[in-house]
């Protein structure tokens, strides 16, 4: 399906609209060519020796007096205003209508899109940078709604007006224009060419431009990195270097596009030159009324304004087909996790949470490994502690019991329900994470904290707050818990901004807990507030923690020790100690490493 065909699809619903925007323009065609009509009565009525057999359109030569040049100027100077201020009329509401629908139609593209990215997997966002999705939400939908309410319009405007002038010289003298066709098929030739050479460009350009905003929005972003080792100069040069490429494409577009309109002038003013010929010709034997020549030649100069206007279009029209062919790819890119027709409602956790022979492999990488035939329960109540070196399964498997993926092979039982059979809404409800980087919105930290639960009262906010140990540091701030956090919380400490991720879990009151390192980036005065806070949320709860710090999960019930997709060792954090291996290697080279901290000399 071409990107034209699948774009007229949005526009279809609004048929009724379109269709009043399309007779406005008719309007303006017809209004605009009785202007031109004009001419031949007005040469007539100054001419009559010349123009005694001249057909007139519309019959507009009855409505004007003879023999009274001042009667003919008020019937001619009416008509006139008459025709321009209807033009006029018509044009606004063609202008109009078709800008309601362009705003319509990218709207409702632009919340499909956004819906669309939203209920993608997790897997989607792997493989898709944030600003390349951003883009195609702002850049591409604006380049559409574009073409919808200016281009199209300029298009179907400039068509009908290309009809109706080549329709009154037609009607002036159809011998003469039966000559003009003959030019049609050059010109036709000519505008395909420079409408694929535009295309192709087009689509280079805009493929420029997302590289451009995903360098511009990398360095941007990691801006104190660039300027802790002063590398501005090589991200400036890298932003020329594609700044650059897309200039070249533009300039090339542009000059292709420069050359369209004079080329099919020419071709045209050559065409206008041999009907001179043979006009003059005809006048001079008496085969024609010189008014008549002078209507044809007026719509035939006329019809090669909106021929040259359609030209110009083509460059833009092809800007908005690569935009469109963007966000169709991804609007036909589906990587959601499935949910059956008959999927059950999740109830809170019972008894335990199991997981039976599970492996995992990732879709881009089939043959690595994740997590190979993992078997473990999870208690109700328990607090479950996963441990291991970067690489070991420990995220894949959080991200397994949340269903952000499915196992390749195995189960995942809940109650002794599997996870595949459940519906995914009743499961988010049951589970709250707190991750190692908080994610926190550029609102307020009201919004923030009930960012889970949008109802939830001031006074169950405070509660929650208070339970996170992060009440105190609020009311300390000038807007209290209308504070803006800027973006990523940018404006508040590190241990501040975990404290409002744990307020929203206890808010949230999820009877399962996931907590991803939640204190590994943390100073230790952080930490101790962190670690309260993570008390006080872990009471009555089936914990699952991924721990950095071996120190924070002495208390655990059951620490599972990962190391390259398999389970290695479990138990207790004294039992692991007392039968020595991995776990007990780990703490102690932890622990000599934090000794060694200590003990080092600090320097001023």
């Amino acid at each position: 399906m071409s990107e034209l065909t699948r774009l007229l699809q949005y526009v279809r619903p609004h048929w009724l609209t379109f269709l009043l925007a399309v007779i406005a323009m008719v309007l303006v065609a017809v209004f605009e060519t009785a202007t031109g009509a004009l001419l031949v009565p007005i040469f007539n009525q100054f001419s009559p020796e010349t123009g005694q057999a001249s057909k007139t359109l519309f019959s507009l030569q009855r409505f004007i007096p003879q023999n009274d040049w001042y009667q003919a100027w008020l019937a001619i100077a009416g008509m006139l205003l008459t025709f321009t201020l209807l033009k006029g009329v018509a044009e606004y509401f063609s202008s109009y209508l078709m800008a309601k629908i362009g705003q319509t139609v990218v709207l409702d593209l632009r919340k499909q899109l956004y819906d669309h990215i939203l209920g993608q997997s997790t897997s989607f966002f792997e493989k898709h940078r944030t600003n390349f999705l951003v883009s195609r939400l702002v850049v591409s939908c604006s380049a559409i709604e574009l073409a919808v309410s200016s281009n199209l319009r300029d298009v179907l405007r400039e068509s009908l007006m290309l009809v109706a002038f080549l329709s009154a010289a037609f009607y002036f003298n159809w011998r003469l224009m039966l000559g003009a066709i003959i030019i049609a098929p050059i010109i036709g030739v000519l505008t395909t060419r420079f409408s694929k050479s535009l295309r192709r460009l087009a689509e280079e350009s805009f493929e420029g431009n997302k590289l451009l905003t995903d360098t511009a929005q990398e360095t941007l972003s990691n801006q104190t990195i660039v300027k802790a080792y002063t590398a501005e100069g090589r991200e400036k040069s890298r932003f020329a270097r594609v700044a650059g490429l897309i200039a070249r494409a533009n300039l090339r577009s542009g000059r292709i596009a420069a050359t369209s309109p004079p080329t099919i002038e020419i071709i045209g003013m050559v065409s206008i030159l041999i009907l001179l010929f043979f006009g003059l010709r005809a006048i001079n034997n008496g085969e024609m009324a010189g008014a008549e020549f002078m209507g044809f030649l007026f719509f035939l100069f006329r019809s090669y304004d909106p021929l040259r206007r359609i030209s110009r279009q083509h460059n833009e029209i092809s800007k908005a087909f690569a935009a469109a062919k963007d966000v169709w790819n991804i609007l036909d890119e589906n990587e959601t996790v499935p949910e059956k027709e008959n999927a059950v409602e999740l109830k809170p956790l019972a008894d335990k949470i199991e997981l039976d022979r599970v492996s995992f492999k990732y879709g881009n990488d089939p043959n690595k490994t994740i997590l190979d035939s993992v078997s473990l329960e999870i208690p109700k109540g328990a607090m479950v502690a996963l441990v291991g070196e970067s690489g070991g399964g420990k995220s894949s498997l959080i991200k397994l019991v949340q269903r952000l993926y499915d196992p390749t092979s195995g189960y995942i039982l809940w109650d002794g329900v599997d996870l595949r059979d459940t519906k995914l809404k009743s499961l988010k409800k049951q589970i709250a994470l707190v991750t190692q980087e908080t994610v926190l919105f550029n609102e307020s930290i009201r919004y923030n904290i009930s960012y889970g639960d949008p109802e939830a009262t001031d006074e169950q906010i405070s509660e929650a707050a208070r339970i996170a140990f992060a009440d105190d540091f609020i009311n300390e701030l000038p807007q209290k818990y209308d504070t803006i956090v800027g973006e990523r919380g940018i404006l508040l400490s590190g241990g501040q901004r975990q404290r409002l991720a744990i307020a929203r879990a206890v808010l949230v009151n999820a009877p399962v807990l996931i907590l991803d390192e939640a204190t590994s980036a943390l100073d230790a005065e952080s930490e101790r507030l962190v670690q309260k806070a993570l008390a006080n949320l872990m009471q009555n709860k089936t914990s699952i923690v991924i721990a950095h710090r071996l120190s924070t999960i002495r208390k655990a019930d059951n620490i599972v020790v990962m190391e390259r997709g398999k389970i290695i060792q479990t138990g207790t954090h004294a039992e692991l100690l007392e039968r020595g291996g991995k776990y007990k290697r780990l703490y102690e080279l932890q622990f000599a490493e934090e000794e060694e901290l200590i003990d080092s000399p600090t320097t001023a």
